[in-house]
């Protein structure tokens, strides 16, 4: 096994505790949630980049890489949508507004379940696509606004990991009355909901655009 199909394994690995640590009550786990996605989400972006530049692209590692970046959009996108829905189930047992959800100067925002039925419908959709079409010797690259789509998504799950560790130390630390505390709570929600807004738009986008390149000549093929 090379290195980058190495660090491919190694980033699959972490997906069970980046999907766990979300749940647990201690600021500092998750904290270690937040700096694990971000460790799966740079080295994404390095097996590929190591694999490519040093010549050692393998099948192994054709098959590894697109099924490590399904399970990280599942191990964050689920404790996203459970955490961050308009209700949640609190220790009590009574239904309330989740904590957890973006704070803006107008409200509150929460992640709705169609967000995220569309962004894992679109992948595992597009996963069939490029399966059939591979079997029929058509190649689909990779699109600009794909990769784009990407970068919004690890920004907008950045961010939300991110807050759960923060409002969870400043509820610990009992910062959330301080004035400071809130410009950076509406900056976070700002952050987390325009790359959230921004990750959706360029999913259906880039959908649309493989449709109109790639679909006529799979469905020929057929």
């Amino acid at each position: 096994m090379n290195l980058p199909n190495a660090i491919t394994v190694g980033r699959i690995a972490l997906t069970p505790l980046i999907a766990w640590l979300p749940f647990t009550t201690s600021w500092s786990a998750r904290l270690v949630a937040f700096v694990l996605f971000l460790v799966a989400a740079i080295t994404d972006y390095w097996d590929g980049h190591l694999a490519r530049s040093r010549n050692l692209v393998t099948d192994l590692g054709r098959l590894l890489d697109p099924l490590a970046d399904k399970l990280l959009l599942l191990a964050t996108l689920i404790p996203m949508y459970l955490l961050q829905k308009h209700h949640a189930l609190v220790a009590s047992g009574d239904s309330s507004a989740s904590p957890f959800l973006f704070e803006l100067p107008f409200g509150r925002v929460s992640l709705p379940l169609w967000i995220v039925i569309v962004v894992l419908g679109r992948e595992a959709f597009m996963t069939v696509f490029r399966q059939v079409a591979a079997r029929r010797g058509l190649v689909i690259a990779a699109i600009g606004p794909a990769k784009w789509k990407t970068t919004f998504q690890s920004i907008w799950m950045g961010a939300a990991y991110f807050w759960f560790f923060a409002l969870t130390l400043a509820e610990h630390r009992g910062w959330l009355a301080d004035g400071a505390w809130r410009a950076f709570a509406i900056f976070n929600g700002f952050v987390g909901v325009i790359s959230m807004t921004g990750a959706v738009a360029l999913t259906l986008y880039s959908l649309l655009l493989y449709m109109r390149r790639y679909g006529v000549q799979v469905l020929k093929a057929a």
